[in-house]
């Protein structure tokens, strides 16, 4: 659920409702605005033309200074005439008297004084109050005389009118707004669903055309549909795919070519490799009955042609396994006694010490772990600086083999390319007694074991390879 809350579906889905529902919050708002006041002004204007009316038609005839009395029966009178439409409450005043109320024990607590001093000086007024939690309209309305209009004639009218009914009106408009928000913001989850099913739908071909090719998959391509940017990423990544096709498909070639060749040139060097061997071998015989030079050269020659034989095995070696030649001639063995024996056979065990747990039985292949052990040995005492120690230890399902030596180590810079072919850690030494092909031949008899190698350096100094092969014969015999 947190990877698909943090996925892009999610992201769009909740960007397209944030729009959607700030959009109707918008227009919610704007209509509730232009709404209310559209309300509240006709609601003004209708009681403001309606007092005026019933003013104009009850101050006929009125005395001035008009009595107490007939300021009574003005206000009872126009409380009369506004009590079935507009509901108003009336207060009248002349000059600077006392209010009079048109009901019995009415205040006139919600007439502020602004508003009085407006009506005072002959300018009606309106405002909009709120007493004891109820919404009112007060209108202030100077009377003015009769004749040219504009002569205030003392007598002010004030009505309250209450704005319940027009805040149930503005209510009931909010209550819409907000439920016609809520079902545009759900309606628009099925648009977002198909807009950010639309948009995902060439991230995900582009995904699965990705590890495709990540697979293998190389002539992988998308179905580009219209033109938008996606269609043009569509349209990148067929191309781009094309190329890499072309240039993996040129780049096989060449390796499969330079592997031919070399297993090719290993092929036919082995017929002159042996008969100059056999020659060499019957000249070292003779050479102590030779001059010092010529003993020394022959010498030479025998060395050199052993390192030559020595190389063209291990390219011959390496060449079965990139042709997937190589195979495990497997037995159950006792792995300590498959060391000794390697260790015996190059005359090491003076040199090397031994810490091998016994009975540690294995499917192996001798030949191969064989191999494993001597490059490994032999790379240790040439490279690396006595005393060299290999052990072996093991558990219900792995053993392990260890060889460590007392040199200087392994540069971190050189460690992960120690198992590479023909790497050389001193770019200046031309020349090195084994092939260049031993821990890569190393690496791949332990890959054919269905195990691992590493190189380390020691907490106390030195280099460390580690050999891990799984008990249970760690690959199919061939």
């Amino acid at each position: 659920m947190r990877s698909l809350a943090r996925g892009l579906r999610a992201r769009l889905v909740v960007a397209f409702l944030f729009v959607a529902a700030l959009s109707a919050l918008a227009t919610a708002a704007l209509t509730f605005r232009e709404a209310r006041t559209a309300i509240l002004q006709r609601t003004q204007d209708t009681a403001v033309n309606a007092l005026r009316g019933q003013v104009n038609s009850q101050v006929t005839g009125l005395a001035m200074p008009p009595k107490e009395a007939a300021l009574v029966k003005l206000s009872k009178g126009l409380n009369v005439a506004g009590e079935a439409a507009q509901r108003w409450i009336i207060n009248t005043r002349y000059k600077n008297g006392p209010m009079i109320p048109g009901l019995p024990a009415d205040g006139e607590d919600v007439i502020g004084a602004g508003l009085q001093d407006k009506v005072r000086d002959g300018i009606p007024a309106v405002q909009r109050v709120e007493s004891g939690g109820r919404p009112w309209l007060v209108i202030g309305l100077p009377v003015t005389y009769q004749g040219d209009g504009r002569d205030p004639s003392g007598l002010e009218v004030y009505a309250r009118v209450p704005l319940r009914e027009d805040e149930a009106n503005v209510q009931a408009l909010v209550n819409a707004a907000q439920s016609g928000a809520l079902l545009s913001v759900g309606l628009a989850v099925v648009p977002a669903l198909f807009a950010a099913r639309s948009v995902l739908r060439p991230v995900r071909e582009l995904r699965r055309g990705a590890q495709q090719i990540t697979d293998g998959a190389l002539d992988t391509r998308l179905k580009v549909t219209g033109g938008d940017e996606l269609a043009d990423l569509s349209r990148t990544f067929n191309g781009m795919a094309a190329a890499l096709e072309e240039n993996v498909a040129e780049l096989r070639r060449m390796e499969a070519n330079s592997r031919r060749f070399a297993a090719d040139v290993s092929h036919e060097l082995r017929t002159p490799l042996a008969a100059m061997t056999a020659v060499v071998d019957v000249l070292d015989e003779d050479a102590a009955t030779l001059d010092p030079d010529t003993a020394y050269a022959v010498r030479l020659i025998s060395e050199e042609t052993g390192k030559l034989a020595r190389m063209v095995e291990d390219l011959m070696e390496i060449s079965r396994f990139d042709a997937g030649a190589a195979a495990l001639h497997l037995d159950e063995v006792d792995v300590a006694e498959t060391v000794r024996k390697t260790l015996q056979a190059r005359n090491w065990q003076d040199r090397v010490a031994a810490d091998l747990a016994e009975g540690v039985r294995a499917r192996l292949d001798t030949r191969r772990i064989d191999v494993v052990v001597a490059n490994l040995v032999g790379n240790a005492l040439r490279h690396g600086g006595e005393p060299v120690r290999v052990s072996l230890r093991a558990d219900e399902e792995r053993l392990l083999i260890e060889v460590a030596d007392r040199g200087p180590g392994i540069d971190p810079e050189v460690l992960p390319h120690v198992f590479d072919r023909f790497y050389k850690a001193d770019a200046a030494r031309a020349r090195s007694e084994g092939s260049g092909l031993g821990l890569a031949i190393t690496l791949e008899n332990v890959r054919l074991h269905h195990g691992t190698v590493r190189a380390a350096n020691g907490p106390g100094g030195g280099a460390v390879f580690t050999v891990e092969l799984p008990l249970c014969a760690g690959g199919e015999e061939e």
